[in-house]
């Protein structure tokens, strides 16, 4: 037997090495692994504690990649976790890592059109009516940029896009929301930069504002109503109660309480147009109780189409010679009429219009130059005396 340390050769059936004293051994020594096997993971020293890996799945390369030598050349997706203690904690982690998996994310960025299936599923869904629609819209609007893979998207793209397809300030600032809430799913991908959207730049707001109906007008449509023609009724139930048009579209009979004068359950949009009813005036109690007499066997008081309601509302205001005024300008003259006609307090007036801040008066009321010369017409001259006031100061008690 040959010494291992200092290669002289032993006497036969001798337990230590008379060279060199050391024991001597039968058995090959065993090696230790210098690494786990394959596939086994690892746990390495990052910083002052260990870090556990593993792969948790492979991808295939794409075929310009591939080594017509090795067809089945794969790239293995790896899944790390921190922050252990010992090294024995780490290795005893990553059967876990390796259960866990991993979604396996495509060597191209995925298109819009991908994000918006996702978004479309999840956040879209929350969203009120109106503003799916408004969404809808936009994003049909962007059908040019569907199809492309979101890391190839350009802040130019992204502009010239919007600026070709929207002319006014609510439709590009739609589009941009719509892509702003894409790009942040790309961005947790790592696809995409999540503030790329914010470079487009919107039109300038030019928002008309809107006028509401003159006293003549009012009358107008009150004798049109008189006649007969229920279509009048439209228009003058939003003046006289503050309804929105989408409010008083679907409106319905059990909406309609007249013992306490008041339509509940209409409201829309808002928090507080939601849970405040809405007041009835006394002046429409006849009117409502008309149009209740010839609701729809559905419930509904008038038509299930918006298009034909509409056509109905502006039919009214030709046949009652009033200007074509949107159905908002009832509401302009609900809150006109209370605020400079009859002088009611702001905070009533907010109770009425179901807001949340008296500031939206701002917006709603119009007064004109008759109504400021009425104002400061209401300044009176104070009373005069026969014996003029001193000009000297009267002399202070001590």
């Amino acid at each position: 037997m040959i010494c291992t340390k200092c290669k002289t050769e032993t006497v036969p059936g001798a337990v230590y090495c008379h060279q060199c004293g050391r024991k001597l051994s039968s058995e090959p020594a065993k090696r230790k692994p210098k690494r786990s096997p394959n596939g086994t993971g690892c746990a390495f020293r990052r910083g002052s504690g260990w870090t556990a890996q593993a792969v948790v799945d492979y991808r295939e390369l794409p075929d310009d990649f591939k080594d017509p030598a090795n067809a089945k050349q794969r790239i293995p997706i790896k899944k790390t976790k921190a922050g252990f203690a010992t090294k024995a904690e780490a290795l005893a982690y990553i059967p876990i890592l390796k259960a866990s998996g991993k979604v396996v994310r495509p060597l191209t960025a995925p298109t819009l059109q991908y994000y918006w299936n996702s978004y479309e599923k999840n956040e879209y869904a929350k969203l009120s009516d109106s503003k799916q629609t408004a969404y809808l819209i936009a994003w049909n609007r962007l059908v040019k940029l569907h199809d492309v893979n979101v890391d190839q998207l350009t802040v130019t793209a992204l502009r010239d896009t919007v600026s070709a397809t929207c002319s006014t300030y609510y439709t590009a600032k739609d589009c941009r929301t719509v892509l702003s809430n894409l790009f942040k799913l790309a961005s947790a991908d790592g696809y995409a930069n999540k503030d790329l959207p914010s470079f487009i730049q919107l039109p300038k707001l030019t928002e008309q504002e809107r006028e509401p109906f003159n006293d003549v007008e009012q009358a107008n449509l009150w004798k049109l109503y008189e006649s007969g023609d229920l279509r009048a009724a439209i228009p003058l139930l939003m003046i006289y109660t503050g309804l929105m048009p989408g409010e008083c579209f679907d409106l319905r009979v059990d909406m309609i309480d007249l013992e306490n004068r008041q339509i509940v359950g209409a409201g829309k949009k808002t928090t507080v147009r939601k849970k405040t009813p809405v007041t009835i005036a006394a002046v429409i109690i006849p009117l409502l109780e008309d149009l209740i007499a010839h609701a729809r066997p559905s419930g509904r008081i008038f038509t299930a189409s918006e298009d034909l309601w509409r056509k109905d509302y502006y039919d009214a205001l030709q046949a009652a010679k009033c200007r074509r005024l949107s159905p908002y300008s009832c509401r302009h003259t609900t809150a006109t009429a209370l605020a400079i006609t009859e002088g009611v307090a702001p905070q009533t007036i907010k109770k009425v219009m179901r807001w949340s801040t008296t500031k939206m008066l701002d917006r709603y009321a119009h007064p004109d130059a008759s109504d400021a010369q009425a104002a400061v017409d209401a300044i009176k001259k104070k009373p005069t005396t026969d014996t003029l006031p001193t000009s000297e100061p009267e002399p202070v008690a001590k």
